[in-house]
């Protein structure tokens, strides 16, 4: 249950309380702002290597190859707008017609990076007054062959690193105080490399495409450390975001990553058989995800045919996209309407595994005739209940909801807007596997494969309480290609006692327990206003277990003396041990346990219960005193016409 205020709670217990319910609507989805790209400059410029960076003014610094003559060009745009003119170029030198170029800035310094026309000397140019000049070039190093990409960052002790690819070696240079050292090859490897981007954000943080020594083409992670998440000077290994079979015709190159709000990546993909196509795919990690967990989005494909893809920047208000030909901007914090004082009513219902919303808003003098800017399709909905208190209008922030669709209604001399939308299962439905993706049993713990799953649909994931089985157990385990976030999710619970559920864009585990202490009580101060208790046969009292070389039983003699045995058959090679097998054989009988108490409680809407909850019931009706029951379903009403404001909350066993 959600925490209240003193105030809060006597307010939900009064006989006189007074709703009040927040609604916001986020241009968001599970709780990342969602980037409206509004293009300010379209070019006839040709695609090829190019860079992007912006200095502590605010400029836009852009830099690109020619692929006709090999020229490097620099631009400089003092104050980027949609009235600003991307088109002026100037020329700075020939360059390397096999390699990539980087711009990195910090401050006032910017420093532009590129392969001399030997196509082995790396030169790098400075500029100390925010890019409008730039002094001559200077050598850092000179490589044993062909370079092919380079990358660069500034910490903010303003120590330059710079990442540069020969073949499949990626190597690491630093300058401190105006000094190069010597450049350090990863411990890493791969067969080619085919594009770095990085990031300083604590570490270095790189995204690098290329091929692996089975020919899988990849687009991986990886941290350079300076610190924070690795250590000084050492490689994380590397972390696959996605993968394209040999033989597939599918390569992936050109990364960029940068931090506006969350990292943030593009790449291309691009596929050379029939049909052939390439494009810019983006992925975000998730919010409060470190760069080495390598926790991403499902990369989604940008409107755009790029073979080098689209670099990105990011100044305090916007992030900044830029390819030779473009220019593109999109606000960092979402566009917002508070709908609280239209909602007519609202209805949102909660069970194990899912969860939907209807709201009604007031449309009588068409209002929402053309709906503004974030009420649209996959927008975010917050519903925070509250009442008003002696100290004010109070809420608790509430459930997170995504729309799914919108139906205007017209009842003259009425009119209404209704609102359809989904919760994090939803997102997790909506999620199918583009591949397939496989685990080898003892690779990876059920935890971390439903951290994977949960962050593939955007979403955060963290635990309460948790059973061994959860963090102890690494089974085998396939996601077939087509198969939805949650049918994969509900498969690996089902391998374990725990439940989850969900705040707003975060799921939650916890591993319930018959012991588990009440947190609410009701038909005491906070009064019933109906209910219903039932108490059915279990439906599993008898559990078997067939593993890998084991096999066990579990019983509920009480249950069987009444009923005999209602037996349940559970085949999981994943299981070696006894310890494992009876561990899923208890879990069985302990969600039959739960499952065989039924029933609802209609009350006063409280603002913080939440599913799994224990609770507490007195009712002299059906004879029960302090009666612990578990939630599993919530249905919050808000009718304003017909003064409704109730929770109904369906009851299981503890």
């Amino acid at each position: 249950m959600r925490t209240l205020s003193s105030t809060l709670l006597a307010a939900q217990k009064s006989s006189s309380r007074l709703p009040y319910v927040k609604v916001e609507i986020l241009d968001r989805v599970a709780g990342i702002t969602r980037l409206t790209w509004a293009r300010l400059y379209s070019g006839s410029e040709p695609d090829f290597y190019h860079a992007v960076t912006m200095p502590g003014d605010g400029s836009l610094i852009r830099a690109r190859v020619d692929p006709a003559s090999y020229q490097l060009y620099r631009q400089r745009v003092a104050s980027p707008g949609s009235g600003s003119d991307f088109s002026p170029w100037t020329g700075v030198c020939t360059v390397s017609s096999a390699s990539g170029i980087a711009l990195a800035s910090r401050g006032f310094r910017v420093l532009l990076f590129y392969v001399d026309t030997d196509q082995r000397t790396i030169l790098v140019r400075e500029s100390t007054d925010y890019g409008a000049t730039f002094g001559g070039p200077t050598s850092i190093t000179t490589a044993a062959s062909t370079v092919g990409w380079l990358a660069a960052a500034i910490n903010d002790s303003d120590v330059v690193c710079l990442f540069y690819s020969v073949g499949g070696t990626v190597y690491a240079v630093k300058r401190t105080g105006g000094a190069c050292g010597s450049p350090s090859a990863w411990t890493n490897s791969a067969a080619a490399i085919t594009g770095i981007g990085c990031v300083h954000q604590g570490d270095w943080n790189l995204a690098i495409c290329g091929q692996d020594s089975a020919g899988k083409n990849k687009v991986w992670t990886c941290v350079y450390g300076d610190g924070y998440s690795q250590s000084p000077g050492t490689w994380s290994s590397l972390a696959e975001l996605t993968v394209a079979s040999p033989g597939s015709n599918v390569e992936f190159r050109c990364p960029y990553v940068n931090f506006p709000d969350v990292f943030r990546i593009f790449f291309v993909e691009k596929y050379s058989g029939t049909a052939s196509y390439s494009r810019p795919y983006w992925s975000h990690s998730l919010a409060t995800a470190e760069y080495i967990s390598n926790l991403w989005r499902e990369p989604v494909p940008f409107n755009l045919t790029s073979s080098y893809g689209l670099a990105l920047v990011h100044s305090s208000t916007y992030a900044w996209l830029s390819a030779p030909y473009g220019v593109w901007r999109a606000a960092i914090l979402p566009s917002s309407i508070d709908v609280t004082n239209d909602v007519i009513g609202l209805s949102a219902q909660t069970v194990p595994t899912s969860g939907k919303m209807q709201i009604e808003l007031r449309n009588d003098d068409g209002r929402y005739s053309a709906p503004p800017s974030p009420l649209k399709p996959g927008s975010e909905i917050l519903v925070s209940p509250g009442y008003r208190t002696g100290s004010g209008i109070e809420i608790s922030s509430g459930p997170a909801y995504w729309i799914e669709g919108c139906t205007h209604v017209a009842r003259p001399p009425s009119s209404v807007l209704r609102l359809f939308a989904t919760d994090a299962w939803g997102l997790l439905e909506r999620w199918k596997a583009r591949r397939q993706f496989a685990w080898a049993a003892g690779s990876v713990n059920i935890f971390q494969l439903l951290n994977f799953i949960m962050a593939r649909a955007g979403l955060e994931f963290s635990s309460f309480s948790n059973s061994d089985a959860l963090v102890n157990h690494y089974p085998a385990f396939t996601i077939n290609p087509g198969e939805s976030g949650k049918t994969s999710v509900l498969r690996l619970l089902s391998m374990v006692p725990d439940v989850l559920f969900f705040r707003s864009n975060c799921g939650y585990i916890i591993n319930p327990q018959a012991s588990d202490s009440s947190i609410y009580a009701y038909g005491t101060s906070h009064a019933i206003l109906e209910a219903e208790y039932a108490k059915h046969v279990k439906h599993v009292n008898r559990v078997q277990v067939f593993g890998s070389g084991v096999f066990t039983e579990d019983w509920d003699w009480e249950e069987i003396d009444l009923v005999y045995d209602h037996l349940a058959q559970i085949h999981d090679i994943n299981l070696d041990t006894s310890a494992e097998a009876h561990a899923r054989g208890e879990a069985i009988l302990r969600h039959a346990a739960i499952e065989s108490l039924d029933g609802h409680i209609l009350v006063p809407l409280n603002c913080g219960q939440e599913l799994y909850d224990v609770i507490d019931i007195t009712d002299a009706r059906a004879g029960l005193s302090a009666a612990k029951r578990r939630v599993l379903s919530l249905h919050h009403l808000y009718d304003t016409q017909k003064g409704a404001y109730t929770l109904k909350i369906g009851l299981g066993g503890t």
